[in-house]
């Protein structure tokens, strides 16, 4: 562990209590989306990795709780500015427009809870359970009736100065000082309040008249298409939102030398554009009661957000610029590079994850799919911000751009207007799609730990993306992993090997593999490996039983379904299968696939994959004593 954890807490208020409304609200005020407070005076200069802040509790009882992950020698530098950001809310009201904003957002958040029918059961057994199951008729109306006045005398009634209470994690060998007496002292510590943000107004659009297109309807997407620019939208939901996202194919295959140029680029692209800086960026996106997600893939790069239809027009226009016109100032790259140096440590230090950078690095030589996605110490400290510029223009030069969107709106006539939108910012129609290995390089990597668990992750050559074996390889996935998965029953359960044990299939556009996993304790890393090779090599003798069989494809084609209900899912699924699968005929019946896999399928993927002479290990072990 080589993070610390901050929370401070209140005695706050139960759900159903007058003032929670305005509790929640306050939370929102300092911690949702990158325009709230703590975001820019914590996250924003790099002095935390992560702010959060939340009420909770049950009937009566609750809690006002604030949390922050950072290193050790900072808390003593976050803790005033953490407390004063509360007591500012105290002492000042908050504008308008600013709690506005919030309340945007959160509307939007209990919008989406309402969504899928699982969480429309939570919310309904939830409020049930509390006693009063109309409180969700009610809830918006609440958080409406909440002005600026009644939020800053309930945040000085419920949240004194003097009712905080502090605990601080540390890792060993950190001797930050933490007590009453340092939590009182920085109560009493002047505040540093967040600057102004200064809402940038959106351009009058000039009305833009489109070059030759053709609009076709197929497999519930309407796909309005230009030069360079591909439009998809499909009408899903009862709920007022859109989900809407912007895509590009990655271009450039990253080496161990520059890993992690991706994920610097596309963080630094959202903290600004051409006539916002990140906290208008931030501010104007979340008014249209979205936040601004990048998403950094394999293979795709995005930006998206969820908002609500009437404001999608404007949403699309900051995705746009943020696509197009992204800053790049130098203090906004040194603050993204700094906190993407916290996850790449995290991620070295996290035994799930790590074993399998330590495999795919070996499978791929440290490059394309095998270099460290969110680079190293060493690579990104090598990176300039001319380099991520450069990087940028090779992603707008070459290859088309793809919109999607998804909610409840017309889709012909939300095409329409995605098109006005994006039309400046289509591409060619080259396909830029970068070579990979085509095939996985056998070997092992070690990494030795003063840890008291080892892991070892497996992957095998195995069906890519396109490949029409994919699904019997994610039926074998199901058979193999999971709870109550051949190899969790066998290894974890009948053996006592593991801590903990899964398989998946690995699929990306150029390549694929099957995954295996495997925790344990340390003088069992052996007899765990030899187990499971074992296991594995019995997929390769007899393919799986009908019993297995049955429960993996109801599943997967359950699941495939069931995932249909989020406007948000349904994108994504749109964008997988245009970007990176077989088009928009893989969306007319997302379960078939699975349900026509057959045992004998399974059983030739197994067979063909598994061979133990081609796989790549990645091992955490730990270290000899002495």
């Amino acid at each position: 562990v080589t993070q610390a954890e901050l929370v401070l807490g209140w005695r706050g208020v139960g759900p159903l209590a007058p003032d929670a409304p305005a509790l929640e609200l306050a939370a929102g005020v300092l911690s949702a989306g990158r325009g709230a407070r703590l975001a820019r005076l914590l996250r924003e200069p790099g002095l935390v990795a992560g702010v959060g802040a939340s009420l909770y509790g049950a009937e009566d009882v609750g809690v006002f709780a604030l949390g922050a992950e950072l290193e050790g020698r900072r808390v003593a530098e976050v803790l005033p500015i953490a407390l004063g950001a509360v007591r500012a809310l105290a002492e000042q009201e908050v504008a308008s427009d600013e709690l506005d904003r919030v309340r945007t957002l959160m509307l939007m958040r209990m919008r989406r809870r309402l969504e899928r029918y699982e969480s429309r059961a939570t919310a309904l057994a939830s409020a049930e359970a509390e006693g009063d199951v109309t409180r969700l008729d009610r809830e918006e109306d609440e958080l409406l009736a909440v002005t600026p006045a009644l939020l800053r005398e309930v945040v000085a009634r419920v949240l004194p100065a003097d009712g905080v209470s502090g605990i601080v994690y540390l890792p060993d060998g950190d001797d930050a000082p933490f007590d009453a007496r340092v939590l009182a002292d920085a109560s009493q510590r002047p505040r540093v309040s967040p600057a102004p943000i200064l809402p940038v107004p959106f351009a009058t659009r000039a009305p833009v008249v489109l070059a030759s297109s053709r609009r076709v309807e197929a497999h519930g997407v309407y796909h309005l298409g230009l030069p360079g620019l591909d439009i998809l939208t499909a009408r899903q939901g009862d709920v007022p939102q859109v989900a809407l996202a912007v895509y590009r194919r990655r271009h450039a295959r990253e080496s161990l030398s520059n890993a992690g140029l991706a994920a610097l680029a596309v963080r630094t692209m959202v903290r600004g554009t051409h006539d916002r800086d990140a906290a208008q960026l931030a501010l104007a996106m979340e008014a249209q009661g979205g936040v601004l997600s990048p998403s950094l893939g394999s293979d795709v790069v995005g930006f998206g957000a969820s908002v609500v239809a009437e404001r999608v027009g404007r949403a699309a226009e900051l995705l746009r610029d943020v696509l197009a016109s992204p800053r790049f100032d130098a203090p906004a790259f040194e603050i993204e590079r700094a906190l993407l140096l916290e996850d790449a440590r995290a991620v070295a230090d996290d035994m799930g994850r790590f074993p399998f950078q330590l495999a795919l690095g070996q499978a791929f030589g440290d490059a394309g799919y095998g270099a460290p996605p969110l680079g190293t110490a060493d690579s990104l400290m090598a990176i300039s911000i001319r380099d991520v510029q450069q990087w940028h223009a090779g992603l707008l030069e070459h290859g088309p751009t793809t919109v999607v969107a998804v909610g409840d709106a017309e889709p012909a006539a939300l095409a329409e207007l995605l098109a006005e939108t994006f039309s400046s910012v289509g591409g060619d129609a080259h396909d830029p799609a970068v070579a990979t290995a085509s095939g996985i390089v056998p070997g092992q990597r070690i990494e030795l730990r003063d840890r008291r668990q080892s892991a070892l992750a497996m992957i095998f050559p195995g069906p890519a993306r396109t490949d029409p074996d994919r699904f019997a390889a994610e039926v074998w996935s199901a058979v193999a992993g999971g709870l109550g998965g051949r190899l969790f029953e066998s290894l974890r359960s009948a053996r006592s090997l593991a801590y903990t044990v899964m398989a998946s299939s690995w699929q990306r556009r150029s390549s694929g593999g099957l995954l295996t996993y495997i925790a344990m304790a340390p003088e069992r890393l052996d007899e765990a490996r030899d187990a499971m090779l074992e296991e594995l090599a019995a997929f390769r003798r007899e393919p799986p039983t009908p019993e297995e069989l049955q429960r993996a494809t109801a599943m997967l084609a359950g699941q495939a379904e069931i995932s249909r209900q989020g406007a948000g899912a349904l994108a994504g699924e749109i964008a997988d299968a245009w970007l990176l699968g077989e088009g928009l005929l893989e969306l007319d019946s997302p379960g078939a696939p699975y349900r026509a896999v057959t045992a004998e399928a399974v059983h030739e993927v197994a067979a063909r994959s598994l061979d133990p002479a081609a796989r790549a290990e990645g091992v955490v072990a730990a270290a000899p004593k002495g």
